[in-house]
């Protein structure tokens, strides 16, 4: 079974990720690994720091295929469970695919229908 792991960015930033064939978000300098997600945290993270963002999609990142190593750790904003981070560049041959993820007309978000049925 995969695990899917999941990373929202911006779609030009995708797109520069893509030519360079891997992805080093400004966290990886600044906190020294790349903030992802579970399906069922999505939300948190994407309400919180991204809301009225329209140019966002979600990577859906196969775990197993990472690079880098993965940690599950507290949360940077007092969340109660742990988060996975990358300590290192996400290589983008881990990215299964990418859902389109703007927000609603209210600024906020939720999840794609492509995930609403996830477990």
């Amino acid at each position: 079974m995969t695990t899917d792991l999941f990373h929202i960015i911006a779609v030009s930033d995708w797109d520069a990720a893509l030519d360079n064939g891997v992805l080093e978000p400004p966290s990886l300098a600044a906190e020294g690994f790349i903030h992802l997600s579970a399906r069922h945290q999505i939300l948190r993270p994407a309400n919180l720091l991204y809301r009225g963002r329209a140019d966002l999609v979600l990577l859906r990142i196969d775990a197993a295929k990472l690079d880098a190593e993965l940690v599950w750790e507290p949360g940077s904003h007092g969340e109660a469970e742990d988060f996975p981070h990358l300590y290192g560049a996400l290589n983008v041959d881990a990215v299964r695919g990418t859902i389109s993820f703007p927000c609603g007309d209210d600024g906020g978000f939720v999840l794609p229908p492509e995930l609403s049925g996830d477990g």
